[in-house]
């Protein structure tokens, strides 16, 4: 494929997406994530595109929020290994809520197999996932219907969240930064988010890289009110997520990054990994590690390899 070619791909891309990865954009174009972020580099000069943390955006600020069907399509890999991971923080007998998104749609499926498990959620996806579970409870919220992510939305929404108490709540956003936290481009949804993570004793956050330093409109969950953020391995060369993911560790977030599949291009083959930075204080009153599990829990099932690299982080 010429170069001009993949340039109009890559453009078509990100104007049907909003924002889209440079491994997504290098899987389609079929190429190297080296040669995409030559591409994107040439498009921003021309104001076409912004590059932003290891993917490519609409100019002019703010990005919009994509539709389902394009959100489904976009960073599969990765979702697939932060749900895989999200999914082993889940205990037997637990009572959780859910939010909408595609993350947690694949969190969701999951969590099938866990026994005694009672979901809260208003995504009709969520809870269609564990429609077929025998052993799990699916409490759904009312509210309106908001057809371009299939979740329950609006006052009716919220006052059946009143008074709830649950463990854990597993929410997924547009965007993450260390400086506002979890945010969205739609209102009614944040208001909905923001309700959840009132009825849960932990905020656990599902974000790929990709959304990792991306600001959208309205806030769901404040840095300081996050708990734990589940997330994969951003590429090598951005600089800017790693610095982001840092700078969510100093204010307290504990960070857990699962491996996923390599793009077109990597020199070696990906390997799973499980990292987890570790939270530097009590937060909100808790006692270090009462409520959370350790990098030595997490990678009880990994391999040698998988627990000596845990071991190497503790050492430094």
């Amino acid at each position: 494929m010429f170069a001009a070619e993949r340039r109009q791909l890559i453009l078509e891309m990100v104007r049907a997406n909003g924002a889209v990865s440079l491994r997504e954009l290098a899987r389609v174009v079929q190429t190297s994530e080296v040669t995409v972020r030559r591409d994107v580099r040439a498009l921003e000069a021309e104001g076409l595109l912004d590059r932003r943390h290891g993917g490519a955006v609409l100019p002019g600020g703010f990005t919009r929020e994509s539709g389902f069907p394009q959100k489904s399509h976009l960073a599969t890999a990765e979702k697939t290994a932060i749900a895989d991971l999200a999914a082993s923080l889940v205990e037997e007998g637990e009572a959780i809520v859910v939010g909408a998104g595609t993350t947690t749609q694949e969190l969701a499926r999951r969590l099938a197999r866990v026994p005694g498990l009672t979901v809260v959620t208003n995504s009709l996806l969520v809870a269609q996932a564990l429609a077929h579970a025998n052993r799990v409870e699916v409490v759904m919220t009312g509210g309106t219907l908001r057809g371009s992510n299939y979740a329950l939305v609006g006052s009716g929404a919220e006052q059946s969240l009143h008074g709830l108490r649950v463990s854990r709540a597993f929410l997924s956003g547009s965007g993450l930064t260390a400086e506002r936290g979890l945010s969205t481009s739609n209102m009614l949804s944040a208001s909905v988010d923001r309700a959840l993570v009132q009825a849960a004793a932990e905020v656990v956050v599902l974000a790929d890289h990709t959304k990792l330093g991306t600001d959208t409109m309205f806030q769901t969950v404040p840095t300081e009110l996050i708990t734990r953020l589940v997330t994969d391995e951003p590429p090598v060369h951005d600089d800017r997520a790693a610095t982001e993911l840092q700078a969510l560790a100093d204010q307290g977030v504990q960070i857990v990054v699962a491996g996923a599949s390599g793009s077109p291009g990597d020199q070696a083959p990906a390997r799973d990994r499980r990292r987890e930075v570790p939270l530097p204080g009590p937060r909100r009153g808790q006692v270090p590690g009462a409520n959370l599990r350790s990098a030595t829990a997490l990678g009880d099932q990994s391999s040698p390899a998988e627990r000596a690299r845990v071991a190497d982080l503790r050492r430094r």
